[in-house]
C-alpha cells in the first residue's frame, strides 16, 4: 500500500468509519487504499468491532493486529491516536484524502484541521458549516471541482436519501414545497437508558420510546439543492431499531399528476441514470429486508400515492451502509482528482 495513489485516512472509528473500512476492503471497484484510521480505541478493540458487527454480521476478512497496526487481508494499516486533528501525521504517513467520521469537526475550522495535518482533501461525514461543496452524489456531484472544492461534505444519510428522490420529482413535475418526516432508526446520538441529554426526547431510553426530534436534512439541502430549500421542512421520528430508515415525502407539485405516472417516473429515473443511487421495488417490504442496501434510497412502489397537485412517496435507506456507500463514491470522485493538482492549489485552501 505504501506506494499506493488513492491512499485514504478515516478519523473516528465509530459506526460509520468502520463500514468506510469494510467498503474500502470488500469493493474491487473502489481502487481507494486504507493507509491509516485515527481513534480513541485499542487496536484490538477496533479490530474486534470490524469483525463483528451486530447489525450487519460477521466481516469475512482476515483481521489482526501486529505491532500495534491494524492487518486487514494482508494489508496493513497504521492506527494512530489523536483527539485534535492537525496533530494526525497525515502527510507523513502518505495520506492524500482525510475522511473526517467522528462527527466533532463540521465546520470549517476543524475540518481544515486536516489540511494543516497534511492531507489535499477533506471529507466529512456529517452536514458541515462554510464547507467548499456539500455533495450528494447523483444529485449535484456534477458541481464537483478539484481547484476549489478542498472541504467537501457528504451531507447525511437522510438528505442522501430525499435529495435523490426530490429532484427526480422536481425535474418530472416541478416541486412547490414539501414535508418529510424521516422514520429513523436510533443512533449513538441517543441514550440507550434515561440519562441527562440537550435533547431531552433524546435524552430517553431508544430501545423503548418512539421519540419525535430534529432533523438536520431541510437545512443541507440548501446547499444541494438550493432553489428547493426553503420550500422543504421536516422532523424526525426515532424508532426502536439499530438500522434503516424510512423517509415519509408529502409534495406539492406545480401540476396535477395522477398515481401512476409518478410511479412510472421514479420506476425510470431508478432504471436511468439514477440507478447507482436510486432503487424502486414493488414488494411489499419491511425495513429488516433492507439491511445492507447500497441504495441512498428505494422507493416503496405500492405506497405512492397522488390526489390532484398533492404526491406522497415512502423511501427506505440503510442509514449506515447505504450512506457509507455514497461517501466512498464521493471519495473515489475526489481521490481520483487529486493526481491533477499541483501542490501550490491545495496548500491554498489551508485556513
Amino acid at each position: 500500500m505504501a506506494d499506493q495513489a488513492g491512499s485514504i485516512g478515516i478519523s473516528g472509528m465509530g459506526r460509520i468509519g468502520r463500514l468506510l473500512v469494510r467498503h474500502a476492503f470488500e469493493s474491487d471497484k473502489r481502487g481507494l487504499g486504507v493507509r491509516a484510521v485515527n481513534s480513541v480505541y485499542p487496536a484490538e478493540t477496533i479490530a474486534h468491532l470490524l469483525k463483528y458487527d451486530t447489525v450487519h454480521g460477521t466481516w469475512k476478512a482476515d483481521i489482526r493486529v501486529d505491532g500495534g497496526d491494524l492487518v486487514i487481508n494482508g494489508a496493513r494499516i497504521r492506527i494512530v491516536y489523536e483527539r485534535d486533528p492537525v496533530a494526525i501525521p497525515w502527510k507523513e504517513l502518505g495520506v492524500e484524502l482525510a475522511v473526517d467520521a467522528t462527527g466533532k469537526f463540521n465546520d470549517r475550522e476543524g475540518a481544515s484541521k486536516h489540511l494543516q495535518a497534511g492531507a489535499r482533501k477533506v471529507i466529512i461525514t456529517a452536514p458541515g458549516k462554510r464547507m467548499d461543496l456539500t455533495v450528494v452524489m447523483g444529485v449535484n456531484d456534477d458541481r464537483y471541482v478539484p481547484q476549489q472544492h478542498h472541504l467537501i461534505s457528504a451531507a447525511s444519510c437522510t438528505t442522501n436519501c430525499v435529495a435523490p428522490v426530490l429532484h427526480v420529482i422536481d425535474q418530472s413535475f416541478g416541486v412547490k414545497s414539501a414535508w418529510m418526516t424521516t422514520v429513523h432508526a436510533f443512533t449513538g446520538d441517543q441514550n440507550h437508558m434515561d440519562n441527562p441529554h440537550k435533547d431531552l426526547r433524546r435524552a430517553r431510553a431508544c430501545t423503548q420510546s418512539i421519540i419525535p426530534t430534529s432533523t438536520g436534512a431541510g437545512k443541507a439541502l440548501i446547499d444541494v439543492l438550493p432553489h428547493l430549500a426553503p420550500y422543504v421542512n421536516g422532523i424526525s421520528i426515532r424508532v426502536p431499531t439499530p438500522d434503516v430508515s424510512l423517509v415519509d415525502l408529502t409534495m406539492q407539485l406545480k401540476r396535477q399528476v395522477d398515481t401512476a405516472e409518478a410511479q412510472a417516473a421514479l420506476l425510470a429515473a431508478s432504471q436511468g441514470v439514477m440507478a447507482p443511487y436510486l432503487g424502486y421495488v414493488d414488494e411489499p417490504l419491511v425495513s429488516a429486508d433492507y439491511i445492507g442496501c447500497d441504495k441512498s434510497a428505494v422507493i416503496d412502489g405500492p405506497s405512492v400515492a397522488a390526489a390532484g397537485d398533492q404526491l406522497k412517496v415512502l423511501a427506505w435507506y440503510d442509514n449506515e451502509w447505504g450512506y457509507a456507500n455514497r461517501v466512498m463514491d464521493l471519495a473515489q470522485t475526489v481521490s481520483n482528482s487529486i493526481p491533477r493538482e499541483s501542490d501550490e492549489t491545495w496548500k491554498e485552501a489551508v485556513v
